[in-house]
């Protein structure tokens, strides 16, 4: 017998065994090595509890300690930053460019060179794919290798994306992914470390898994967490990778929607690829309002959405201008600021039906 529970988020429905244990199905094992797959390049996977533990163990293996320095994108979700905290670590942050909103080269390399000056080299660099989009991969890595220095990257929301024909998530000495409930992806509540060799995998899990030593009791010489997927979100996740073609293609085909309704309105411009060889898998469609040029706001625009009832969402504040981070160094100017006060997410839901998306023309429509 097995019982057959439904996810509600995705409408899909997942067939568990009736005995499911480790030694007649290694179920995280399977998802491991499904996604391995996947992403090609020689990869190696540990599916962990979330992103955010990722990012963590990335910090761990990366020999990040009490006092070093981390450059962090600023305009990213906080988790992206939290785990340098977690390690005692001081973040320094790097403003945005304007083409993907990502990282900027510019400011990177500038601030590598100050913290050097000053006596203090960064340990380690966090990029990130921010709403799916690529970042200029080309340009980070070949910085973070001119300066020898272990590059992290964060690609929690872009499964799928890819950059000159490689899969985001490939590129950095470490790289992650979420599972959140939110993602394109879903295991509701999961994420990914992505190594570079085996003996990385091996430690991983073994930080994951509370550093339990080869004992016949239970010895422990290291600090461990508590940080392993469980069996439940390692087979939801298995069905869910297997319809991640669809689910990119039905984000893109929001994206698409959004650009024939928006691109001729004065003053908003929706994220977008500027490249042919950088294909966002659009996790989440934003655009940008220009007051200037625009007869309305974004928060106009988000007040119309709520008299509608429908969800919509500023872009994510930058992580130097949280109170939490007050007293970290930053280095750029205002794009990430700016991209905060202009900005708006859009629904973006790999669920949205064609009513769905009625809806929300009609809401637009009636608003200009």
């Amino acid at each position: 017998m097995s019982k057959r529970i439904a996810l509600s988020s995705s409408n899909i429905s997942v067939d568990l065994p009736s005995e499911i244990n480790t030694t007649n199905y290694n179920v995280i094992a399977d998802f491991e090595g499904k996604l391995e797959k996947y992403l090609g390049a020689k990869k190696h996977v540990v599916a962990l509890n979330s992103g955010t533990s990722a990012i963590h163990l990335a910090l761990i293996l990366s020999g990040v300690t009490e006092g070093d320095e981390v450059l962090c994108q600023s305009f990213t979700y906080v988790a992206t930053a939290n785990p340098i905290l977690y390690q005692k670590a001081k973040p320094v942050f790097i403003d945005s460019e304007s083409d993907t909103w990502n990282i900027c080269p510019k400011h990177l390399e500038r601030a590598i060179k100050d913290r050097i000056a000053n006596g203090k080299k960064p340990k380690a660099i966090i990029i990130v794919h921010l709403y799916g989009m690529p970042c200029k991969v080309e340009e980070i890595v070949s910085i973070a290798k001119k300066y020898q220095i272990t590059l992290i990257e964060d690609a929690a929301e872009a499964l799928g994306s890819v950059y000159k024909d490689q899969k985001c998530g490939t590129f950095g000495d470490f790289s992650i992914f979420s599972f959140n409930n939110n993602k394109i992806v879903s295991s509701f509540g999961g994420g990914a470390l992505v190594c570079n060799n085996i003996e990385e995998k091996i430690e991983a899990i073994f930080l994951a898994t509370q550093a339990k030593d080869k004992s016949e009791f239970y010895s422990h010489s290291k600090l461990g967490f508590n940080y392993r997927m469980s069996i439940i979100a390692a087979l939801i996740g298995v069905e869910e990778l297997s319809h991640l073609r669809e689910y990119v293609s039905a984000r893109i085909a929001n994206h698409q929607n959004y650009k024939s309704l928006l691109e001729d309105v004065d003053g908003v411009s929706l994220l977008k690829e500027n490249d042919d060889f950088m294909k966002s898998n659009h996790w989440l469609s934003c655009i940008l309002i220009d007051s200037k040029t625009s007869e309305f706001t974004n928060k106009n625009l988000r007040d119309q959405f709520e008299k509608d009832n429908i969800e919509s969402r500023p872009l994510w504040k930058p992580l130097h201008l949280q109170t939490i981070f007050e007293n970290c160094v930053y280095y750029g100017e205002n794009i990430a600021e700016n991209l905060f006060k202009k900005g708006l997410c859009l629904p973006s839901s790999s669920n949205l039906t064609k009513k769905d998306f009625n809806r929300i023309s009609n809401s637009i429509q009636k608003f200009l």
